[in-house]
């Protein structure tokens, strides 16, 4: 990737979660965007799940593009997305409830995927099969994302532009739910669903997409030449990643910076600034392994600080995320996987008020020492965390918003992570507002 832009040129930048999601990337991306000109989503569905707090107005947003909340900000959903219209449609009346001006600054890929009401049906249905037999279930959101992804890459999906032929939509639609209707009557013991209620409301809802609907790739192309800088705006996390995460303890689609290219439909010498997006510890939700979580339940334990004071559930299942130290070798795989060019460090406000804070350097694995996150998760699984512990501080770091004014212990604490990543720290982030935030080194700068 080119480190930066020719000249004619916007400059572009990709935030990405290094964890297993739920870093802050909304708030990032929000507070970014007041240099951009374009926020770009480019994978993933409405099992993202972005909060915002504004001037302490919280809002939550899981399709939609964080930079919407910028008036004048040009809003994409890339081709790499899939799309619930219906959600999308209940998404963008919420904002508009609250003043929010939507439909003439979203643009919709043409290309996306969409997601039908069987694949809700056939996600769920998957989940409470594997729970009833014993394998254990993945942690699905359960809103068909994962099976929509598969009619993706089988060549059979229905897209976004064939809501515009509704002839084509209904030839495509009945073989379609054929398919899923035989899973869902046979091996998923659920109940089949009928083709009629599902295309008349693709129908309805078309009508109020197609205004919408874009060939994003050429527009953000145009949008470059124009000068305009672009933010590319990742859901979930590296480690959540279908190639490079916990498989298959992950989600369906990739979430690393490369995906920014193929996912909205630009070249990668159009990404020239890669920010990874980092809790000062680490949470993950659903099943899978992770070394450095801590039991959240006892009152009093470190883990339970770290779940009640940082707020730690799901913005879109509201379940309560599994908590635990900073894994520096986990962060050490995603600096790699994403060419991360700077980090921001959310959440340190939560580490306000503990005695020790640990982050884990590396494991033990059968005997040897290794200091990056293996790549099988059942090694992973295995792995014991080695770790470095640091004295806490006892001043609070809320809402401050200049290096020099947060704690020597919080400072020492962010520069040994530099250190053992090997990653600058661009900015640290104190609290959920988006004026909460320390700026060292700016990404579009």
């Amino acid at each position: 990737m080119n480190s930066s832009p020719t000249p004619a040129s916007g400059r572009n930048v990709v935030v990405v979660g290094t964890q297993w999601g739920d870093e802050g990337k909304g708030k990032v991306v929000d507070w970014l965007t007041t240099h951009a000109q374009g926020v770009v989503r480019f994978q993933g569905g409405h099992n993202a799940g972005h909060t915002l707090v504004i001037k302490g107005v919280k809002t939550a947003l899981q399709l939609i593009p964080s930079g919407i909340m910028r008036e004048g900000v040009a809003c994409y959903i890339g081709n790499g997305v899939v799309v619930d219209p219906s959600h999308l449609l209940l998404e963008i009346e919420r904002l508009e409830k609250i003043g929010v001006e939507v439909r003439s600054r979203l643009y919709i890929s043409e290309s996306c995927p969409l997601i039908l009401p069987f694949h809700v049906e056939v996600d769920r249905a998957r989940e409470a099969l594997r729970e009833s037999s014993g394998v254990g279930k993945i942690g699905t959101t359960g809103k068909g994302i994962g099976p929509a992804y598969e009619d993706k890459v089988a060549r059979r999906a229905l897209r976004v532009q064939d809501l515009k032929h509704p002839d084509r939509f209904a030839k495509k639609l009945r073989e379609l739910l054929d398919l899923h209707n035989v899973a869902l009557g046979g091996y998923l013991k659920s109940t089949p669903l009928e083709f009629q209620p599902i295309f008349d409301h693709a129908m309805a809802v078309a009508e109020q997409l197609k205004p919408m609907m874009a060939d994003v790739g050429y527009a953000l192309h145009r949008s470059h030449l124009a000068r305009q800088n672009l933010l590319f705006e990742g859901a979930q996390g590296t480690l959540l990643d279908i190639d490079h995460g916990t498989y298959p303890y992950v989600t369906s689609s990739n979430c690393v910076a490369g995906n920014a290219a193929a996912g909205s439909g630009v070249g990668p010498q159009m990404l020239h600034h890669i920010l990874g997006i980092t809790k000062a510890y680490t949470t993950r939700v659903g099943s899978g392994p992770f070394p450095t979580e801590l039991p959240i339940d006892e009152p009093g334990t470190v883990g339970h600080h770290l779940s009640t004071v940082g707020q730690e559930r799901g913005t879109v299942t509201g379940r309560a995320r599994r908590c635990g130290w900073l894994d520096a070798a986990a962060l050490k795989r995603s600096m790699i996987i994403n060419g991360i060019s700077g980090l921001c460090i959310t959440k340190l406000d939560v580490l306000d008020g503990l005695k020790e804070i640990l982050v884990c350097t590396g494991y033990t694995l059968g005997g040897q020492t290794i200091d990056i996150l293996p790549l099988d998760a059942d090694d992973i699984a295995a792995c014991q965390p080695i770790y470095e512990r640091f004295e806490g501080w006892s001043e609070s770091t809320a809402g401050v918003t200049a290096w020099d004014k947060l704690p020597l212990r919080a400072r020492h604490y962010l520069e040994r992570v530099r250190q053992l990543i090997g990653v600058p720290i661009d900015m640290v982030s104190t609290g959920p507002d988006r004026e909460h935030t320390i700026l060292l080194r700016h990404p579009f700068h």
